[in-house]
Formats: structure tokens, sequence, C-alpha cells
């Protein structure tokens, strides 16, 4: 019996936090600020590159993939600065859910009160660790090439509104 209300409580879990994940107001998640501004230990996502974050991160469940009304976790073949800052925010949010999965697994310890409610709460929050880790490598890369992206744009924008410049390159 507790096996199964073990099973229930993770299977309400993943479900509710699709949904609250999905309802939640994209202001409230700013990537310059705590907690999801990088630290400087984790020197701009690079400190995860000791993890082998590149060569699993593909590897792991993504749950836009399935589910259609997420943002997609992707990077379009010509993105607009505007895009990479929504998928950007998109971390935030992931980020945000995986951690209050790790804090509301402590419950399934109640469900057993013994070894097992221990290894399968440690097993439950170490199972979203690797979706922390992932945003937070993500998350650097991003924002540098929304920025790079928005100079991009800027530069565009300047050489269509300034007449003498465009009669100089055609010249």
């Amino acid at each position: 019996m507790a096996f199964l209300k073990s099973v229930l409580y993770v299977i309400f879990l993943g479900i509710a936090a699709h949904y609250i994940g999905e309802a939640l107001p994209r202001k409230w998640f700013l990537w310059d600020r705590f907690p999801y501004r990088a630290w400087k230990f984790e020197r701009n996502g690079r400190i995860y590159d000791v993890l082998g974050v590149r060569a699993w991160k593909d590897k792991v469940p993504d749950m836009s993939r399935v589910m259609k009304d997420m943002v997609p976790k992707r990077v379009g073949r010509c993105p607009k600065s505007k895009e990479v800052y929504i998928l950007v925010k998109e971390t935030c949010v992931a980020e945000a859910v995986h951690v209050v999965l790790c804090l509301v697994a402590f419950p399934i310890y109640l469900f057993w009160r013994n070894r097992v409610g221990i290894l399968l709460t440690a097993i439950f929050i170490i199972c979203n660790l690797p979706f922390i880790i992932i945003q937070r490598y993500n998350r650097p890369m991003l924002l540098g090439l929304a920025r790079r992206l928005e100079q991009r744009e800027e530069r565009r924008k300047h050489a269509s509104t300034d007449p003498v410049g465009e009669y100089r390159r055609r010249t």
C-alpha cells in the first residue's frame, strides 16, 4: 500500500508541477536576480562542463516535446532576441519547478517511515537535480545568444534607417 501511495504521490506531483509551472506569471522570473542569476563559481555555466552536461542534457526527458502547451525548449533556425529571452524565462520557470519538486519530495518518507522512504525520497530528489543543472547550464549561454541577436537586430535597424549608410553600401 505504501508503494502505491508513493507512486500516486509522484504522479500527482508531476502532473501538478506541469500545470502550476505553466500558470505561473513569467514576470516573476528575473534571470538577472537571485536565485536565477549565475553565481560566480558557476563561471557562466562552464562549471557544469565538469559534469559533462553538454553530452547528456539532450538525452533526458523534455516535457515540451510531449506537451504542446509548453514553450519548445529549442532555438529555431533564425531566432529573434525576443524568442530567446522567452526561452531564458522558461529556464527560470523550469528551475523553480524542479527545486520545488525536490522540496516536496519529503512526504514520500511519510508513506514508508524507514530506509525505503529515505531511499525513495533521495531518488526523487536526485532525479530532479539534472534538470536544475541543465537550466543553470543553458541560461548563461542563451543570455549571451540573446544579447548578440539584440546587437545584430539593432545594427540592422540602424542600417535600414540610415539612407547615407545604405547609399555607401550600394556603391
